[in-house]
């Protein structure tokens, strides 16, 4: 009889983030960051986010240079890279949580937040992944590593970008100057 307690629980939960996800946006969602250390989302409430799913044996793995530049260029005026590592597309983010932190600092000299590794697509993908890829105007699987979304301030999803879409490009930069915080 436990079990079917928890299951039921889980279910409760599971609707209760889905209904909250609908009014808060991706700020309804918490998870642990590289270091383990749990993060709320809703921590960065009031700041343009670029979400990406990342690993670091994919063709598009160089993007972690231009990722690391658009952070550079844009993080004193309200932008965060918030990058999640998945291991679902051929095996391509083998790696520890540690490993993947070591690779990232040693190769890219990252420093915009690295989340613990999570599955973005299948059976166990992660309840924000399943709320990205279920949103009416940006629904369908994650195609392959590095594909973008990107959030306004208020949490709300404004866009999503395929893996070719290089971070620094015209197409993504300018969606990014529209919804960046108004300064003062």
């Amino acid at each position: 009889m436990k079990l079917w307690q928890n299951l039921a629980a889980a279910a409760v939960l599971g609707l209760a983030t889905t209904a909250s996800a609908a009014d808060a946006g991706v700020y309804a969602f918490s998870l642990n960051l590289n270091d383990g250390s749990p993060k709320k989302l809703a921590d960065y409430k009031g700041k343009a986010l670029l979400v990406v799913n990342t690993a670091s044996k994919c063709g598009y793995t160089k993007q972690y240079a231009p990722m690391e530049q658009l952070y550079q260029k844009y993080k004193d005026r309200g932008f965060e890279v918030l990058a999640f590592p998945a291991n679902n597309f051929m095996g391509q983010e083998p790696g520890t949580n540690e490993e993947i932190r070591a690779f990232c600092t040693a190769k890219f000299n990252t420093t915009f937040p690295l989340f613990a590794k999570i599955s973005v697509k299948g059976d166990d993908i992660h309840p924000l992944y399943k709320y990205l890829t279920t949103l009416p105007e940006f629904s369908g699987d994650i195609t392959w590593n590095f594909n973008k979304f990107l959030v306004d301030p208020s949490g709300k999803v404004v866009a999503r970008f395929g893996s070719k879409v290089d971070p620094m490009s015209e197409e993504l930069t300018k969606k990014l100057e529209e919804i960046l915080p108004k300064k003062g």
